[in-house]
């Protein structure tokens, strides 16, 4: 992959220096190869990808939780069917579903009906897991995924039905992805970003780890710290603060040559 640089807001005052890190698949490179580098699709044509703190379950180490038992429990009678993009009918009904679903959820004109026929129709969405009463064939909600072999499924859009709330439709949607693609044997199901305390609800998988910038990590007191440090001012970026080499000290400056992913070749 390459890589670009985009800079943002300096600090000179406490030395920062920031910038958005891009990448860009080369030739016989495969999306999955970058989201295990820790990058997230940039755009819906996968042709560019940005470097962020991302969640994702090694459902080589899952195993069902009391609590994820619970929510499967609170979902009995909703069944889920993995539908392959080119099969799904993008109906009129479900366009309207999903677009009623958007404004609720993130605001009128966010995920606008356009934004939505774009995001059906393009590549990064492989297949849809759509989610049907079993008694009625009722359909309650539906989650966009992409799917590359057994490498990965990236587990991105989850619309559904806000009269089902009291039933954790929207947790039980995704724990049912997570118990799913382990069946199926899929090395990693990857959840989004995480860099607000109330998406932490993604982490409530044995096998849950995040990207922090130069590795995967499954220590969720790391997260919850990261999460504390995400304020306005903060006086050192995360490497330079003492305080997070102190709580991590596997992760303090002078091990990273041994443990980050990263290595550029120079010309």
């Amino acid at each position: 992959m390459k890589l670009a640089f985009s800079e943002h807001v300096s600090d000179y005052a406490n030395y920062v220096f920031p910038y958005a890190v891009w990448a860009f698949p080369e030739p016989g490179e495969t999306p999955a190869q970058l989201f295990d580098a820790g990058f997230l699709p940039s755009g819906r044509r996968l042709d560019r990808f940005y470097l962020c703190r991302q969640i994702r379950v090694d459902l080589r180490q899952f195993h069902p939780s009391s609590e994820n038992r619970r929510i499967l429990r609170k979902g009995a009678g909703i069944a889920a069917t993995l539908v392959p993009r080119a099969d799904f009918a993008w109906t009129p009904a479900r366009r309207e579903f999903c677009a009623r679903y958007a404004e609720r959820r993130w605001g009128a004109g966010v995920m606008s009906a356009a934004r939505l026929d774009a995001l059906l129709t393009s590549p990064i969405v492989s297949h849809l897991m759509v989610f049907t009463e079993s008694g009625t064939g009722t359909e309650t909600g539906l989650a966009t995924l992409y799917l590359e072999d057994q490498a990965l499924a990236f587990y991105s859009y989850a619309f559904y039905e806000p009269a089902l709330l009291s039933r954790n439709l929207g947790m039980f949607m995704m724990t049912t992805a997570v118990v799913e693609f382990a069946r199926r044997g899929c090395r990693h199901l990857y959840l989004g970003t995480c860099y607000a305390p109330n998406a932490l609800y993604k982490t409530q998988f044995a096998g849950v780890e995040f990207f922090n910038g130069f590795r995967w990590s499954a220590c969720l007191d790391e997260l919850k710290h990261l999460l504390q440090r995400d304020r306005p001012g903060a006086p050192a970026h995360l490497l330079e603060s003492a305080d997070y080499a102190a709580r991590f000290p596997a992760h303090a400056p002078d091990q990273l040559p041994a443990i980050t992913r990263f290595r550029l070749p120079l010309a």
